[in-house]
């Protein structure tokens, strides 16, 4: 019995040192932890966007985001993206000042120490920029992870074991009928399945707008509308019947996002479903939403929404509450996608991924590889990427051409 226990130590012993060796040094397996965190820094950037992209609040003629770079002690490198559309160089000032000091040094797989930790630098905890700036890091800490153990983060989410996922054209721009017909009949052209229009005022505009594109399409066209809360309770209420007269899949943000008792009147008033969610920041946020489905899809951004770790989160409560799970991908660049997409291969309550089939600088050659690309659509379908982490590598040449100071 003895001999037997020494074996059984000297066995254990051995077990021990194989699984102390750097997994991202030898062949894959379990990583040693502490993966320490040697640097992390935030880079703005601006490209310009094609002419007439619109909706209802304003046109846009350029995006903006926030790259975020992690590197560890060993070497691995990792990327995050934050929304930053308006003052990204403030963004990057924040995340590189109070964000990251108290992060360097720290096992990187301890991702939702750091999340609460970085949700404490303000007094009251708020949503806003802070969970903007939150979301960037804590991307680039899920890629890292990801890298060290060799696999993509939707298998560290557990995932659903989805190689592609269905998806929606967006977005046919708010414009005169003629042009969103001809870009309805062209997007058609292009594969897609479903396509979601954007909608303004006027009403009557509005209306005959969507009946327009539902020309354009046929009957067969699976079709959704984003209003971007352009209308009061009684005009919601006028455009959502119309809507749902014509066939119309969901009817997203039709008013203001905090007009949480707006929405439950639109919930028990209209019979077409409804969408929202993009502008929500963290799990408290959706709750109500999701809890007495208000909505039938929720949109988190993983670039706004805390990252990966609280988008998870609020996709996890919409599979408990029976609501359907759709990122809001928008005019994002090419990590928020990747990360978007890795979400969506994960999680049980996934419905449709938004698939912008607008030219966006940030998305198209900040990765090396295509990413949520239109020319990767097979049967409505879009690839979820397969390499470590989030699956792509950033294109460092670009990061410095769309780099921006102020």
């Amino acid at each position: 019995m003895r001999d037997a226990g020494v074996t059984i130590r000297a066995r254990a012993a051995k077990t021990a040192a194989a699984l102390a060796r750097p997994a991202h040094a030898a062949h894959g397996g379990i990583a040693p932890s502490p993966l320490t965190i040697a640097a992390i820094r935030a880079i703005p950037l601006t490209a310009p966007m094609q002419s007439g992209t619109r909706t209802s609040q304003a046109t846009y003629d350029k995006v903006s985001i926030v790259l975020v770079e992690l590197r560890t002690t060993d070497g691995i490198v990792g990327y995050g993206e934050c929304l930053g559309r308006f003052g990204a160089p403030a963004y990057a000032d924040f995340i590189n000042t109070v964000l990251v000091p108290p992060l360097l040094g720290q096992d990187a797989f301890a991702i939702r120490r750091h999340w609460l930790r970085m949700r404490a630098a303000l007094t009251g905890r708020a949503g806003g920029m802070l969970i903007e700036a939150i979301a960037g890091v804590d991307i680039a800490l899920w890629d890292v992870v990801g890298k060290a153990l060799g696999q993509p983060v939707h298998r560290l989410l557990g995932g659903m074991g989805r190689p592609a996922v269905d998806c929606y054209a967006s977005s046919i721009n708010w414009a005169d009928v003629a042009t969103m017909q001809s870009q309805a009949r062209a997007v058609t052209a292009m594969g897609f399945k479903a396509i979601k229009v954007k909608l303004g005022q006027p009403v009557e505009q509005a209306i005959a707008a969507a009946a327009a594109v539902r020309a354009a399409t046929g009957d067969g066209m699976r079709l959704g509308v984003d209003a971007n809360w352009a209308y009061s309770l009684d005009e919601a209420m006028r455009v959502g019947h119309a809507l749902h007269d014509l066939g119309y899949w969901f009817f997203e943000e039709p008013i203001v996002p905090e007009d949480i008792a707006g929405y439950r009147q639109l919930r028990s008033r209209l019979p077409i479903m409804l969408a929202a969610g993009e502008s929500d920041y963290t799990v408290a946020h959706a709750a109500e939403l999701v809890r007495d489905r208000l909505v039938g899809i929720i949109q988190p951004d993983v670039a706004r929404a805390g990252g990966i770790s609280e988008t998870r989160d609020i996709a996890t409560l919409a599979q408990a509450f029976h609501v359907g799970y759709a990122p809001h991908v928008g005019w994002s660049g090419a990590v928020c996608v990747a990360a978007s997409l890795q979400l969506a291969a994960a999680m049980p309550a996934f419905t449709s991924f938004e698939c912008m089939f607008i030219g966006n600088p940030l998305r198209d050659v900040l990765a090396n590889e295509p990413v949520g690309a239109v020319s990767q659509l097979s049967g409505g379908q879009l690839p979820v990427p397969t390499g470590p982490g989030l699956g792509i590598t950033i294109n460092l040449d670009a990061v410095e051409r769309y780099r921006v100071d102020r």
